[in-house]
């Protein structure tokens, strides 16, 4: 499947036969991976240089854990943790820069210290500024299905066809965007993985990367690193789930995906370098 571009502050971000990596960066206390292990500027800066040198091409900082029954951080403490970060980043890097937040305040000043994308995991839905943050500024943009909100998404997710409905969700989210003159080679989606679906649910979505991609046209970005679906399926804790990353990984790239979003960036890349070297039609 041919690899499409994600146009993000005029950078033209585009997959090769390896995804492009998008190296999580958490400045919170309470993530369900790493919380508090960069919870303060100097600790994050480094731990984003180590993501850059084992082959990060996208850092994404977030001030704010979307964990299941996550507490809502209010917007000062947001800004407080993510700004200083984008700030150094963005004067000291050339590395694409990405904000993840539901709030338009955070965007708006994450751009303007040198953020190119704007991930929002609400889809652009939980602020009712955000949809015109994003169309007045040329970041790029990745609009994220969840059922419910972190606090409530894991009680009882349903779904009738959980692919079906993502991706209908997702073709009216980038609709939505694009009547609000954003243009579409700005935007990636992401089927929200861990977010308001069960492990059955999640596995289905993986399974269908590809016919996801091809239905929208846009790029899709998958966040599926250490998250719980791999200890129903594995029988792993939280700290035993980088194998089982790392596999899913490697399956995602064999379906084309363009981004996938992960903490161990040196290794799934070591994965996937090796795979693409021994595959059949690499």
């Amino acid at each position: 499947m041919p690899s499409l571009t994600w146009t993000c502050r005029g950078r033209r971000l585009q997959a090769g036969r390896i995804p492009l990596l998008m190296g999580i960066l958490n400045v919170t206390p309470d993530s369900f991976s790493d919380g508090g292990q960069h919870n303060d500027a100097a600790a994050a800066i480094a731990h984003a240089q180590q993501l850059i040198a084992d082959g990060a091409d996208i850092i994404d900082v977030g001030g704010e854990s979307t964990r299941p029954g996550a507490e809502d951080v209010n917007v000062d403490e947001e800004l407080r943790r993510t700004i200083p970060v984008v700030e150094t980043l963005a004067a000291e890097t050339d590395v694409v820069i990405s904000i993840d937040t539901t709030k338009a305040a955070v965007a708006e000043q994450a751009v303007q210290a040198g953020a190119h994308i704007i991930n929002d995991i609400s889809g652009l839905s939980m602020d009712s500024r955000m949809l015109d943050v994003c169309a007045g500024c040329d970041a790029g943009i990745c609009i994220m299905h969840i059922q419910g909100t972190p606090r409530t998404m894991q009680q009882d997710p349903t779904y009738d066809d959980v692919v079906q409905e993502v991706t209908e969700h997702l073709s009216q989210c980038v609709q939505r965007c694009t009547t609000a003159g954003i243009a579409e080679e700005r935007i990636c989606v992401d089927p929200g993985i861990g977010f308001g679906k069960s492990a059955e649910h999640n596995l289905q979505l993986l399974r269908s990367v590809s016919g996801m991609q091809e239905t929208l046209g846009r790029p899709v970005l998958i966040g599926h690193s250490r998250k719980r679906f791999l200890s129903r399926l594995l029988g792993r804790s939280v700290e035993e789930r980088s194998a089982g990353t790392i596999g899913v990984s490697v399956g995602l790239a064999h379906q084309g995906v363009n981004v996938l979003r992960v903490h161990d960036v040196s290794a799934v890349r070591d994965a996937l370098l090796a795979w693409s070297a021994v595959s059949s039609n690499g």
